[in-house]
């Protein structure tokens, strides 16, 4: 009998398909390559100076009359009319790109993870086997690493800046959303039913139990306090991560309203900014659950759905979120690309001269960096969608509408110990007893982490990135709005 079996083939064969099939048919690379984005490429230094009225002078006397000597850079007046030429992105324009292995890398391995979940999710709905480990799981798991790092990578290199002021902001968002996540953390279950309270009971009961069990007197593997408090530094620590997406996604959002010209197109990207709120109302008691469960009817209160359903009905509005988001990124980042013409007309507002050199760096850098701001737009959303699917996996819940008729195992049984207890080690061979040890070792520690603390505890993740991503994309709107001089 295998150890895996079906999900080690499947996971085989995806493994194979990124090796081969994927660096051909990349999603990464038709998401910016289809030829629906348009880059605006920068003006030569013959176009700047035909347009200036400068020539290239022979001799040393003609170049220094037109404004420049050897040692100067060549400058030309600000408020030229200069009219930039666009092109469509392609297979070849993204070799220059910063960070376009990392980009490409991320959404396809995130692509191919997906597929396995699926599969192994089809897998465990026909054949149900009870013995086997969800690789599934892992593969959620490297999808965050990947996202996790990238987002990372991205924020040591504003740390980096000397200048700017990036680096303030980072910290600043960080320890904001500390003191906010030390007070969400202290909100009870009436108003925001992640299941914490319950998940960590649950969790430290087990534990005492099965320290008990090996001789060993312990009051729980950590305090409350102390869990709590690990969590606001993870929770500090992803919000200053999402600080600069969310603020880039605000103005893109700003430039892709002033771009749409369908009423659709508008009010798909105005639900697209509010997916994280409608995300994070999924989890306030008082405004959705109270409302489902017991609403007012009048005299009588009939739930709408029963608790079941409504758990899987919030799994399937934020999946349904995400490929809104993932459908609208070519708009954002065709509203980031017209950024080089943007920058372009408010010089021509100003008085003065700016160097040629300058001026091609302007509009060459919007190109340069389209990947960073895909990474930004994009890594949120994968955080997001695998933090959901690690949720109903770990969880225990189940995407049909009604699981109620469709599960058969509740959470409670899961609590309890797989029949391996009972089987006593064949004494033909040392292999055999290492296996069942081993097996008996991962039963344990699928009763301490049960599927009440993976409930609590990925509810409260997903719910914190979905309210991370509102605020930062908030304050960036009020900052683009209200602040900035158009």
């Amino acid at each position: 009998m295998g150890v895996i079996g079906v999900q080690l083939v499947v996971t085989m064969v995806m493994a194979s398909v990124i090796q081969k099939i994927i660096p051909h048919y990349s999603l990464a690379r038709w998401l910016l390559c289809s030829g629906s984005l348009r880059w605006y490429q920068h003006p030569t230094e013959e176009e700047l100076r035909i347009l200036a009225g400068k020539q290239r002078g022979k001799t040393k006397k003609d170049r220094k009359y037109n404004g420049h000597i050897e040692n100067k850079p060549l400058t030309i007046p600000k408020d030229i009319d200069l009219h930039l030429e666009t092109k469509s992105v392609t297979e070849r324009d993204t070799i220059a790109l910063h960070y376009f292995p990392e980009y490409q890398w991320l959404v396809d391995f995130t692509v191919a993870a997906t597929v396995v979940y699926v599969v192994t999710e089809a897998y465990y709905s026909i054949v149900k086997p009870s013995q086997e480990m969800n690789i599934s799981v892992v593969w959620c798991l490297l999808v965050l690493a990947f996202a996790v790092k990238v987002l990372f990578s991205l924020t040591t290199h504003y740390f980096k800046v000397e200048d700017g002021g990036e680096r303030s902001v980072c910290v600043t968002f960080g320890f904001f959303f500390f003191v906010k996540a030390m007070a969400i953390l202290i909100v009870t279950e009436n108003y925001l039913e992640f299941g914490l309270e319950s998940g960590f009971s649950n969790f430290s009961e087990s534990a005492m139990q099965f320290l008990e069990k090996q001789g060993l007197e312990s009051q729980g593997p950590v305090s409350k306090l102390t869990f709590k408090l690990f969590l606001a530094v993870l929770c500090s620590l992803i919000g200053a991560f999402l600080t600069f997406p969310g603020l880039r996604l605000a103005q893109m959002h700003l430039d892709a309203l002033n771009l749409a010209t369908e009423k659709i197109t508008q009010t798909l990207l105005h639900i697209n900014f509010l997916a994280p709120l409608f995300t994070v109302l999924l989890w306030v008691k008082p405004i959705t659950k109270d409302y489902i469960m017991n609403p007012p009817l009048g005299k009588e209160s009939i739930p709408l759905m029963s608790e079941d359903t409504f758990d899987t009905v919030r799994l399937w509005i934020i999946i349904l979120l995400c490929v809104l988001r993932l459908a609208m990124m070519r708009h954002h980042l065709q509203a980031y690309l017209n950024l080089a013409q943007k920058s372009v007309d408010q010089m021509k507002k100003e008085a003065g001269r700016i160097s040629m050199v300058d001026l091609q760096k302007m509009v060459a850098r919007v190109f340069y960096y389209l990947c960073v701001i895909a990474l930004q737009y994009v890594a949120p959303l994968v955080m997001l969608l695998h933090t959901t699917l690690l949720l109903k996996t770990l969880g225990n819940y189940s995407w049909g509408i009604y699981p109620e008729l469709n599960s058969d195992t509740p959470v409670e049984n899961s609590l309890l110990p797989s029949s391996v207890y009972s089987e006593s080690p064949p004494a033909d061979g040392k292999m055999k007893v290492t296996v069942v040890q081993i097996t008996m070792a991962l039963g344990s520690l699928k009763n301490i982490f049960t599927p009440l603390l993976f409930r609590g505890l990925l509810s409260f993740l997903t719910w914190w990135i979905a309210a991370c991503l509102f605020s930062t994309s908030l304050f960036g709107l009020f900052y683009h709005q209200y602040l900035t001089v158009a």
